[in-house]
């Protein structure tokens, strides 16, 4: 498939380019020092992918531990209360831990392991990802630092407890706003201070190379079950796949599997409280271009272009950038990318549960809100939905915010 002039059958051979650029956006803009400890990783990782033994113990992990492959569920309630088409849902809240987080974190901690290290260092959001990686350490046997905004302790309590449970140790970050942004600026200054002895294991799709594409590749398993499911389940592709965008690992590692098909993909980004700067994190519909964090890509901003203030319901979607992929599918159109309210999201973790039985998180539910204003107006056709986490971690808040609707 051909895509304005590129080719989807041999994009992953040529994307990223051997300087991590997706396009213009990508690279990696650090210090010198932490820049050869990214060559290093990226040459570890280059080596180890093509082992066969690394390949075989990740699957094996992935089998006997994570319990993949997830499954794909037809949605069947819920998609009768909208219509004729059918919402399918791929349940990566059935992995470990709960969320997609899980598929590159185990994967990054055998790669710290191969490389000697003997600590990982993280932020988080949600916490999702924090308990992937403390769930990895544990695991592997490594010492196991998160880095977590104070305003997202407060909301993510379970997942806070979890990571604790599991040995990791908890750095409660209070400067700025205080929330994922602020929680990547200290795990990185943390890193930059231990490298020799640790890896940060970035919990997205962004950041220097060649965390952007290592990422995508671990969380591409999403992609590659659930379009054998469906095909196997229906006997074709589904119309179009849905997935929610923040840094975007969950949706990069669905999308991966469906960019060569004749099928319309859709990036859900969080629009919370409206589309003024601050009350958002929508930054790939209103961002520019700019680098944070070590890499290039598009950013929201503020009036001395540095990253500005954002805002969503979901911890794990406020950060003010997207990955650099997802900037580079966005231009070239193969993706389309669109908007979810805090109250769009929160109707649909309502009705998700009360249909279907199943409790999304947050992040989550903006895809399924998003899934179910589609059908609306496609008619007939078929949506698969990438249900990137359970709920259990948001139970409390939107109870404590929203009430029992």
């Amino acid at each position: 498939m051909k895509f304005n002039d590129v080719d989807f059958e041999t994009y992953f051979k040529h994307h990223p380019d051997k300087n991590g650029y997706f396009g213009k956006y990508g690279g990696s803009f650090i210090a010198p020092e932490l820049q050869a400890a990214m060559d290093e990783i990226t040459e570890a990782y280059f080596t180890i992918c093509k082992s066969s033994k690394f390949i075989s113990e990740l699957r094996r992990i992935r089998k006997e531990f994570q319990g993949r492959p997830t499954p794909v569920s037809h949605l069947e309630r819920l998609s009768a209360s909208l219509g004729n088409v059918q919402l399918y849902a791929k349940r990566e809240d059935l992995n470990h831990t709960g969320a997609h987080k899980l598929n590159h974190c185990m994967g990054e901690g055998l790669l710290a392991k191969y490389m000697g290290k003997k600590k990982v260092i993280a932020e988080t959001g949600a916490g999702q990802h924090g308990v992937a990686l403390a769930t990895a350490a544990a695991y592997y046997g490594l010492e196991c630092d998160i880095y977590m905004g104070s305003v997202d302790i407060k909301k993510q309590a379970p997942n806070v407890a979890r990571m604790k449970i599991l040995g990791a140790n908890v750095i409660e970050v209070t400067h700025g706003l205080a929330t994922l942004k602020e929680a990547v600026d200290a795990a990185f200054d943390a890193y930059a201070r231990e490298y020799k002895d640790a890896i940060y294991c970035i919990g997205s799709v962004l950041g220097p190379h060649p965390f952007p594409m290592m990422v995508r590749d671990f969380q591409s398993v999403v992609g590659i079950e659930a379009r054998e499911q469906f095909l196997d389940m229906t006997g074709e592709l589904p119309d179009a796949v849905v997935a929610c965008v923040g840094g975007g690992s969950n949706s990069m590692g669905m999308f991966s599997g469906f960019l060569n098909d004749p099928v319309d993909i859709y990036g859900v980004e969080p629009l919370g409280k409206g589309s003024k700067l601050g009350d958002h994190a929508a930054s790939l519909t209103y961002g520019t271009e700019g680098i944070m964090h070590g890499f290039n890509s598009i950013m929201l901003k503020d009036e001395n272009g540095d990253p500005a203030p954002v805002y969503s319901i979901a911890s794990g979607l406020d950060y003010p950038s997207s990955g650099p992929e997802h900037a580079y599918l966005r231009d070239l159109g193969r993706v389309k990318y669109d908007v979810i309210s805090d109250e769009e999201a929160i109707e649909a973790f309502f009705t998700l549960s009360r249909l279907e039985g199943i409790i999304p998180a947050i992040e989550s539910s903006h895809a399924v809100a998003y899934g179910m204003k589609l059908a609306k107006t496609m008619g007939r056709g078929s949506v698969l939905i990438t249900l990137s986490g359970r709920g259990d971690k948001d139970m409390d808040f939107v109870l404590e915010q929203y009430g029992m609707r």
